[in-house]
């Protein structure tokens, strides 16, 4: 699994950018890191049990915490800090950004929410 060699997180446009060591570049937006933690407040302890994210468009990043040589934990200003995001998962969030950013519009929708743009 590649490693990361950079994060930069751009915090006006609520983006986390992430190289990796085999020339990977991914910029992921704090939105879709926010809806996509790992904490087990998120995810539950099984799918079935995954608490769909609303809300969280204008979510950014107030620190980013090393644990160990294998992870972050992304402390968020809406408070949520209970993930750990391994350098696996974050590459794999950002191997899947299409899939996985698709699936939540598509739940939102189905949930009824409408997503607020930045702008409104």
């Amino acid at each position: 699994m590649p490693i990361p060699i950079e994060l930069s997180l751009h915090r006006h446009s609520r983006v986390l950018e992430i190289a990796y060591e085999d020339g990977t570049r991914f910029k992921l937006p704090c939105e879709y890191l926010r809806v996509y933690s790992p904490s087990a407040d998120v995810q539950g302890h099984s799918p079935d049990e995954r608490v769909l994210q609303v809300g969280k468009e204008q979510v950014g990043i107030d620190k980013i915490e090393p644990i160990g040589h294998y992870a972050v934990c992304l402390h968020f200003d809406d408070e949520h800090n209970t993930g750990i995001y391994s350098w696996e998962y974050l590459y794999r969030l950002g191997n899947e950004y299409e899939a996985r950013w698709n699936a939540y519009l598509d739940e939102l929708k189905q949930a009824g929410h409408v997503r607020k743009t930045l702008d409104a």
